[in-house]
């Protein structure tokens, strides 16, 4: 039954929220954790990049199904930006995921048997006021603040961007997502398919990812915080090609 975790149907959603941190990471320090078939996504030749993304879907489901037949869930996704050149040649742009999280295990449940993004489950806790609004897991470990400012954002401190242009290449979701098997040398490949996709910066007052520290980064710096909402999404059909 393991052909069942090769994305064997599309699935489609409705993103009400997609707020994804990206911390650039010297590419030396990314390197071992993807595989061999992958490689960095970089900028300037010197940094690489690894995400969080926290989304809110409605009504995921399979794709041609009717929405009351969907599911809501919260998503965490812990991605490595990343390049593969497939077997005509062509450089595809995708993600690599490290950690997959859910605030429901219906979708643990369902997501590992047609996935291969080994998704747990956790608590997700949302809270908002007039100025701020607050995510946050006691089991994961992680919190971001964010304000609701109108006013111009600037780009985090350190940010190896020089603005928002430069920035903005590095938002996902990317349009591909890759998953490897060593021992049969295939590679999974799975495309997003979204409309209107318009990253707004968002101006971050505090924010912590205990999985970022076990992964042993030296220092992590916030490249870029960026949110969209409102969003048609939907998944193709995984395709499987062998690498080399």
């Amino acid at each position: 039954m393991s052909y069942l975790k090769n994305h064997p149907f599309a699935v489609e959603a409705f993103f009400e929220s997609s707020l994804v941190f990206t911390f650039a990471v010297p590419k030396e320090e990314l390197q071992n954790f993807i595989p061999e078939c992958l490689e960095l996504d970089t900028f300037d030749d010197k940094w690489a990049f690894v995400a969080a993304a926290m989304v809110q879907t409605k009504n995921l489901r399979p794709k041609g199904f009717p929405k009351f037949m969907g599911n809501d869930f919260f998503l965490i996704g812990y991605r490595v930006f990343v390049r593969y050149t497939n077997k005509a040649g062509k450089r595809l742009r995708g993600l690599y995921i490290l950690k997959s999280e859910t605030d429901k295990k219906k979708m643990e449940i369902m997501g590992n048997i047609f996935t291969h993004y080994n998704y747990t489950t956790t608590d997700i806790h949302q809270t908002e006021d007039k100025s701020t609004t607050e995510i946050h897991s006691v089991q994961s470990k992680f919190m971001v603040k964010l304000s609701k400012t109108d006013q111009e954002i600037s780009l985090p401190e350190h940010s190896p961007f020089a603005d928002w242009k430069e920035a903005r290449r590095f938002a996902g979701p990317l349009p591909f997502t890759f998953t490897y098997n060593e021992t049969t040398k295939e590679v999974l490949i799975i495309e997003g398919v979204r409309q209107n996709w318009i990253p707004k910066p968002v101006k971050v007052i505090d924010y912590h990812f205990d999985f970022l520290n076990t992964l042993q980064l030296k220092n992590p710096i916030l490249a870029n915080t960026f949110i969209i909402k409102n969003i048609p999404y939907y998944w193709k059909k995984g395709k499987i090609e062998s690498w080399k």
